[in-house]
């Protein structure tokens, strides 16, 4: 996952400021990431249900006959949009380990929702590790220095809004789902959410197959970005087509953003959010080092020392939890039989 997120940093990068050629439309690249994700997943879940037969009952039970569950699945695909829209735009804009590291902002506040909307505690120890991650991505970019090898000219303050924006909506979901949540027995009370986590509530409250649940929302994905692309570059499309500009590494960009999606809700099935942000906070390192190699950045110690703290925090996080619950009752207990003897 780490790999995939910094190969998927820099290559975008690399096809919004270097790659050669015409410009391609970043909102049909975000549509065509959800079609071939949608693809994806009716293949492993027609392996899961082992024949078509089952495939179109399956289809038939989960999604045409329930509207409200492509409902439940519509919040996380809309605000996944937004981000992935947004990741180009910052992209243009600003060097891909500071996109890395700006975008680590998140993490503090899937932290902070995953133990509201989840129930689930966090030791000491791991809330110090999410906010020496934080301080560790900062100092990786204190001072960066300027890519030497871009060759169009960049507007970092956009830059900066678009991954402000793209932070917002990965922390935040908003607060007027929450009756929809409430009726849909969610435990969930009137505070803004991560958009992640609620895909990992919605995952872990049923059986519902994980392909199921991704069709679902990858459904509602491409109706979401089709209105993005008639809505930011309708008349361009129209006139230069839908795939203008589209180079190898364009398909590549959409291929490791189809694979990374699909990726990353396997790893919400069986672990937690706040782990997934932290690959996506190691992948900084690689993304750094291959940002030097082909934008021209140089490594500084602020880069060293935050690296290092990446690590750890990493480390620390992974520790297990101590449970300190019943370690007086074994004492108590030897305390009555002790009265009991002296009696």
């Amino acid at each position: 996952m780490t790999l995939v997120a910094a190969a998927y940093t820099v290559a975008l990068r690399y096809t919004r400021t270097i790659s050669s050629g015409d410009l391609y439309f970043s909102t049909t690249a975000v549509c065509i990431t959800e079609v071939f994700k949608l693809i994806l997943s009716l293949g492993m879940l027609t392996k899961e249900t082992g024949s078509l037969v089952k495939l179109k009952s399956s289809i038939e039970e989960h999604i045409i006959f329930s509207p409200k569950e492509l409902l439940k699945l519509s919040v996380p695909s809309v605000v996944y949009a937004i981000q992935n829209n947004m990741a180009f735009v910052a992209l243009s804009n600003l060097d891909a380990a500071v996109y890395q590291v700006t975008y680590q902002l998140k993490i503090p506040c899937t932290a902070l929702c995953t133990v509201l909307m989840l129930n689930r505690s966090l030791s000491r120890l791991q809330w110090f590790s999410v906010f020496m991650l934080c301080g560790g991505v900062t100092l990786v970019q204190w001072r960066p220095a300027e890519a030497t090898k871009v060759q169009i000219e960049q507007n970092p303050f956009m830059g900066f809004v678009a991954i402000a924006v793209a932070v917002l909506c990965s922390g935040f979901a908003g607060k007027n789902l929450c009756a929809f949540h409430l009726k849909s027995n969610f435990k969930v009370t009137s505070f803004t959410f991560s958009s992640g986590v609620y895909f990992e509530k919605v995952l872990k409250s049923s059986d519902t197959s994980l392909w199921v649940r991704n069709i679902q929302m990858y459904l509602s994905g491409i109706v979401v970005t089709l209105i993005g692309v008639y809505m930011t570059d309708g008349d361009k499309v129209l006139e230069k087509g839908f795939f203008f500009g589209y180079t190898p590494w364009v398909c590549f960009v959409v291929f490791l953003s189809s694979v990374g999606g699909l990726y990353t809700s396997v790893v919400v099935k069986y672990t937690d959010n706040i782990m997934k942000g932290f690959s996506a906070a190691a992948a900084i390192v690689l993304s750094t080092i291959a940002s030097v190699l082909l934008f021209g950045l140089q490594i500084t110690f602020a880069f060293a020392s935050g690296a290092i703290l990446v690590c750890i925090s990493i480390y620390l996080y992974g520790l297990p939890k101590q449970d300190t619950s019943r370690v007086s009752r074994p004492d108590a207990s030897a305390e009555s039989k002790q009265k009991l003897i002296s009696v």
